[in-house]
């Protein structure tokens, strides 16, 4: 049909030039004027794109990609909207659908890579490449036949090789420290869980921790399942960590808030020109009706993010302590195109129970402008300071339980500002990081003292409380540093830098020496100026105070 349609439009339109060709002069110039107004009363100027594509189809001098006009052409228009309608081609909706999704077929492992050396970081727990054999370290030099070690190839090309239908075997080529020839791993695919909880851990007696990292398919399952967990340790308030989290499905926000509020509370309204407004209430049945809880958020806090934190403070249900978060306030609609590609359409904003549209300014086409604002926030002194932060009077509004002025026009701010310290992170730091040189340092040391370590420290909480870096991984760092072309300006640089980089290694190698990455968190959060805040609140009768209950 498609073809049929470019043929006959073609005709059309060659059809009209010869005849533009063979009328008199006088009489096209009339005609066309008479044409013409009535073309412009009823023509609609989308149709000008089809039009345009045919002709370039059947008519244009050289041979064109048109699978890259069209991919152009959609990016192009989407630029004049608002800045997050987006489309994805098929490979990134593929990815992004199956982040979202909370689950995909493959080996469940976590590769990096490195100077052209593929690592593996961590394995799925319960996974194939776990079951398997593989260990965080090894290195993989090939997929079945074909050589992945020192040839350049894309990482999502070896993922998608690594990932396969569920049943289907792989095999993978690993070199490990100590052994000296190739170790081969036949693996059976499976379906692999996406987690979208990074940590969960007891902070004391009483305190529970989980860090949320994106709001996927199961995470309201995950999220469910992590409370219940402390619980049975015997938590009686909680520190909810959404730092960094920049979305996802808008239901599973509203799932998750309806474990912290009681029956017929709103969550959260939607509406748009063409979405009539919805709006989502409390079941009732909440998991945590009466705990405690501290939510914490930052800059990148974003979209599902936002409706959580936002429903909690506006129902004073819970203390939001960090900086004012990104302020997406623009719900999309998925639409799936024929050849799997997604448009991401924004269709309605959404409002918190008081009212507030959280969105931040912009203006349509702008996107560049759009996306430096967390600089500008930055050189404003916004992140550093909180009365470097200014409000309209327009833009209050009162919380519905205690009456507390919040605000909305461009994001969820927090009842307790905690600012950006930048003094943690030195220029020697940064590069540091950049460079992979901290991951490359934990590799090697594992490769020669795998053994001694969990030999010392069979139990990961021993290892936390004890360990602390050496001699030999300080000396690894620093050649690893060198070979990638980092180095401190001065002593003082480097000795400013050490205790964080210290932190940093120890949370790293108990996260690879034990496949954990809650251990990763509760060695590393205690260096999080936001963590300790929360940590400090929760516990505390500041936290009544905040919450006018006192």
């Amino acid at each position: 049909m498609k073809k049929i349609f470019y043929i006959m439009l073609s005709a059309l339109l060659l059809g009209s030039y010869a005849q533009a060709q063979d009328m008199p002069k006088g009489n096209r110039q009339a005609s066309g004027k008479e044409a013409a107004k009535e073309q412009t009363r009823s023509f609609n100027p989308l149709n000008k794109i089809n039009i345009v594509a045919a002709a370039l189809s059947r008519l244009y001098v050289d041979v064109l990609d048109m699978d890259t006009i069209a991919e152009e052409t959609i990016a192009a228009m989407l630029r004049q909207l608002d800045p997050h309608s987006t489309y994805l081609p098929p490979d990134e909706a593929r990815q992004t659908l199956e982040t979202l999704s909370g689950k995909f077929d493959g080996i469940g492992v976590q590769i990096n890579m490195l100077n052209d050396t593929l690592y593996v970081v961590q394995t799925v727990v319960g996974g194939p490449s776990e079951k398997a054999g593989l260990l965080p370290g090894d290195r993989i030099v090939a997929v079945d036949d074909t050589v992945v070690a020192g040839v350049k190839r894309p990482v999502n090309d070896i993922i998608a090789m690594l990932r396969g239908k569920r049943g289907s075997r792989v095999r993978v080529d690993v070199m490990r420290q100590g052994v000296p020839e190739i170790v081969r791993f036949d693996i059976t695919r499976d379906k692999i869980p996406v987690n979208s909880i990074d940590a969960c851990y007891m902070v004391d007696d009483s305190t529970g921790y989980i860090r949320l990292s994106r709001f996927a398919e199961n995470s309201a399952k995950e999220m469910e399942k992590a409370v219940k967990s402390l619980r049975k340790e015997g938590m009686r308030q909680l520190v909810l960590d959404l730092q960094g989290n920049g979305g996802g499905y808008l239901n599973v926000a509203v799932a998750i808030a309806d474990m912290f509020l009681e029956k017929d509370q709103l969550i959260v309204y939607t509406e748009g020109r063409n979405v009539r407004r919805a709006q989502e209430k409390a079941t009732g049945k909440p998991l945590l009706p009466d705990e405690r809880v501290v939510v914490m958020v930052d800059e990148l806090s974003a979209s599902a993010s936002e409706i959580l934190a936002g429903a909690l403070q506006d129902w004073d249900r819970a203390v939001v302590v960090g900086r004012r978060t990104f302020g997406k306030g623009l719900v999309q609609r998925p639409i799936t195109l024929p050849d799997q590609s997604l448009l991401r359409l924004t269709v309605a904003r959404y409002h918190t129970p008081t009212g507030r549209c959280i969105q931040r300014p912009y203006v349509k086409g702008e996107n560049e402008a759009y996306d430096q604002d967390l600089h500008e926030r930055l050189a404003h002194g916004e992140l550093l300071h909180a009365d470097s932060i200014h409000f309209a009077d327009s833009l209050s509004y009162k919380t519905l339980r205690r009456g507390r002025t919040v605000y909305g026009g461009g994001g969820i701010m927090p009842d307790v500002f905690v600012a950006l310290d930048t003094t943690r992170y030195t220029a020697y730091h940064r590069n540091l990081v950049r460079s992979g040189a901290l991951n490359r340092s934990i590799y090697t040391y594992l490769d020669s003292q795998r053994k001694e370590l969990t030999s010392r420290y069979r139990k990961a909480s021993r290892f936390a409380e004890q360990y602390e870096v050496d001699s030999l991984l300080w000396s690894i760092l620093d050649a690893r540093a060198a070979e990638a072309g980092v180095a401190p300006k001065n002593e003082k640089e480097r000795e400013e830098s050490l205790p964080l980089i210290a932190t940093q290694l120890k949370a790293l190698l108990a996260r690879d020496l034990y496949n954990d990455s809650s251990l990763f968190y509760r060695i590393y959060n205690p260096t999080d100026p936001i963590y300790n805040k929360a940590i400090e609140i929760v516990g505390s009768d500041t936290y009544l105070q905040i919450l006018g209950i006192q």
